[in-house]
């Protein structure tokens, strides 16, 4: 990939290059399951392998990189138990995220999620994965900016890998989405509405969703390969 990076603060090296690698983990440059060539990686963006290699150690905690002896890194891969844990933690701070917006958001906020619903409904109707994904991630992620609630802050690497990685790597399509963009529609009224309790019911019910489709498809699959 023929990129060229300015990096802007040498004493910011470190979390400018974890976010670079963030974005193209989340943007599908490094598929789930490739190996992170480092000497190429440290090549491309110009830097040495010291200030790679602290990144990757980020990108690990944050579960987007997995580093085995022998193996290198690669990016995370979703098997069906790693995936079902990851949305458990989802449905529970999505849920609390639309509780505390109910009650903080402002106006402004409820509005601007309003919008963002028929920016999504648009991306269904001429149907296009990438912007749909890329809206998912803006208007979930502006759900817990209004909640005004900072513990949320590990929800973003989370809700960006779950959404933008691991379930459009195992099915996306028109008809889901459009079920998805109705019940953020629903959530949406329900945080206008100030109502704290179904807000909460509602957030949650959609990971949940979301969450209970992987898990039939991924069974589905591995009944096949055992067909």
């Amino acid at each position: 990939m023929n990129q060229s990076f300015e990096w802007r603060s040498q004493s910011r090296l470190l979390d400018e290059v974890a976010q670079a690698l963030r974005e193209r983990i989340y943007a599908g440059v490094y598929a789930p399951g490739a190996t992170l060539r480092q000497e190429r990686i440290a090549a491309e963006f110009g830097i040495s392998r010291t200030p790679l290699r602290e990144a990757l150690r980020v990108l690990e905690r944050d579960g987007l990189v997995v580093n085995k002896p022998g193996s290198g890194v690669r990016v995370a891969t979703a098997d069906l138990p790693k995936l079902l844990d990851a949305y458990a933690v989802r449905e529970a701070m999505d849920g609390v995220a639309a509780r505390n917006a109910a009650e903080r958001a402002t106006t402004a906020e409820i509005k601007d999620l309003a919008k963002q619903v028929e920016r999504q409904r648009k991306t269904v109707e001429n149907w296009d994965p990438a912007a749909y994904t890329q809206s998912n991630v803006i208007f979930h992620e502006a759900i817990v900016a209004a909640s005004r609630n900072t513990s949320l802050a590990p929800l973003g690497p989370l809700l960006r890998m779950t959404s933008q990685v691991f379930a459009p790597a195992f099915s996306l399509s028109s008809e889901r989405a459009s079920t998805a963009v109705a019940e953020h529609g629903l959530i949406v009224e329900a945080i206008a509405a100030r109502n704290l309790d179904e807000a909460e019911k509602l957030a949650r019910a959609h990971i949940n969703a979301t969450a209970t489709r992987l898990k039939a498809l991924l069974e589905a699959r591995e009944t096949d390969k055992e067909a």
